[in-house]
């Protein structure tokens, strides 16, 4: 019995899937990271459950403007846009890398006529002669995964595709976290400007006292020259802070996309609310939510894929053609009776010699996969330090936070009586500059210190990948009560 040429060329198409071996080289594994369960410094005993990470973290800070901001970059900032162009790229690569599972089939057509000399160059009279040829088939091709190189293919397709979606997120992460202190910054610089007026105004109703004084013979040309010199450094510090807060308004407008950004000086600094505190007993397992994280551990993945790729060469390399279709003289019998035509085959390649170039290939895949190791085992443990040093920053700033407010009341209540004082003859005009100096560096150092603190809280959503939903929150702390009651 004579088989049919589709139905041999659909058995071998067939076989070729269950003589699909296992793919050689290394299957990956994730590494080990020898790192504690939880951060001490959150106070309790870790739960089992990780937190659920808010990718929205900046809207913990309930305003609307810096709401506004992240939602102009997001759309319009340019580094964005070229991470998730690559990010595109690399999922394209893996859907090209993926179609080598499938047989490719062609369409192959070909019309030829050609006309012999009747003088060849052996000088025997054949006569001319015009041949005709036309072709129209269906050409296939595929190659036998037996040793898992197309398999290993596509896994380093896929975590490069992956790895290309977390570089966009890492990217959005940076640009949020970049967006959120650079706006705390200019909101802290206007509330220095708005200290700064107020010293401004102070210094200048000392000055009228000292002038009115000087005019009654009860104050010397010193106390007016302090005076003066006191009223011009508060108005070159006003001029300072100004040329900050456009720098800060124009890396706004970058980080955008808005070069014309303008903004007004917005509310009370002091009124923006301090985000939640992490809830107690956080886990470290939350840094493998971490885009940078993730990032690293697919391109250990594909560096790991690389590896059976390079391995797959010590082996042959079968593929299976066939074609089908039909051929005549006349291209108006091209598609009669008689005019099929089919082929299949098969050929196998294996080098046998070539100066060890396969080997030094796995050796370059092999030390690749070491590197892509390093380095993520450094970035898993550098994500750990940051948070913790965010922790850290968090609780000190805190403190720092009460006695920065107990240090600027004081200085206020020393300016109002040192003030009294001279102007009832007590003291000289000295003691009232002091309290004045005393008052504007307390001030701005509690404004700046506000500023850390809430900086301090980026810098831990950055450093998490994100900030902690508070329904998470509420369930931990209720299960440790019920642990407590136990």
């Amino acid at each position: 019995m004579i088989e049919h040429p589709k139905t041999r060329l659909a058995l071998a198409l067939s076989v070729s899937v269950f003589l699909s071996g296992c793919a050689v080289g290394p299957d990956f594994t994730r590494p080990d990271v020898p790192l504690p369960e939880q951060y001490e410094t959150t106070g309790t005993t870790a739960t089992s459950e990780a937190a659920p990470l808010n990718p929205e973290w900046w809207t913990l800070f309930g305003d609307a403007e810096l709401n506004r901001l992240v939602a102009l970059a997001l759309e319009n900032n340019q580094d964005l846009q070229a991470a998730i162009a690559r990010m595109e790229a690399a999922a394209a690569a893996a859907r090209e890398a993926g179609a080598d599972y499938v047989p490719s089939i062609d369409l192959e057509g070909s019309s030829l006529r050609n006309h012999s000399s009747a003088r060849t160059a052996s000088g025997k009279q054949t006569g001319a002669m015009t041949i005709s040829d036309h072709r129209a088939a269906l050409g296939v091709s595929y190659e036998l995964d037996l040793w898992g190189r197309i398999r290993r293919l596509n896994e380093a397709a896929r975590a490069e595709a992956l790895a290309g979606r977390y570089a966009r997120d890492t990217v959005r992460l940076s640009l949020t976290s970049q967006i959120a202190a650079e706006y705390l910054t200019l909101r802290v610089v206007d509330a220095e400007l708005e200290t700064t007026a107020e010293t401004l105004s102070s210094r200048q109703k000392s000055l009228n006292i000292v002038r009115s004084r000087q005019d009654a013979g009860v104050s010397s040309a010193l106390d007016m020259a302090q005076a003066r010199g006191a009223l011009a450094a508060a108005q070159a510090q006003w001029n300072q802070l100004r040329r900050q807060r456009a720098m800060s308004e124009n890396m706004l407008g970058l980080l955008t996309g808005q070069p014309d950004l303008k903004l007004d000086a917005v509310g009370n600094f002091n009124a923006i609310p301090l985000p939640p505190l992490p809830p107690a007993g956080l886990p470290s397992s939350l840094l493998e939510v971490r885009p940078d994280v993730r990032l690293a551990e697919e391109q250990l993945i594909a560096a790991n894929a690389r590896i059976g790729v390079a391995k797959a060469a010590y082996f042959p390399t079968i593929g299976l053609t066939g074609l089908l279709g039909n051929e005549s003289a006349d291209i108006a019998d091209l598609f009669n009776k008689g005019t099929h035509i089919w082929s299949a085959g098969g050929a196998l390649f294996l080098p046998i010699f070539n100066a060890g170039r396969t080997g030094a290939r796995v050796d370059q895949a092999t030390a690749g996969q070491k590197e892509a190791l390093a380095n993520y085992l450094k970035i898993v443990q550098n994500a750990f330090r940051e948070v913790k040093d965010a922790l850290v920053a968090l609780r000190e700033y805190k403190e720092e936070d009460v006695a920065l407010a107990i240090q600027t009341d004081a200085a206020r209540e020393a300016q109002d009586i040192s003030q009294a004082r001279y102007e009832a003859g007590y003291v000289g005009f000295l003691d009232v500059l002091d309290s004045q100096r005393t008052l504007n560096n307390a001030q701005l150092v509690q404004q700046l210190g506000r500023r850390n603190h809430l900086v301090a809280a980026v810098d831990l959503f950055k450093a998490l990948g994100g900030g902690w939903r508070p329904d998470w929150q509420a369930s931990n702390e209720a299960s440790a009560e019920t642990r407590s009651g136990e």
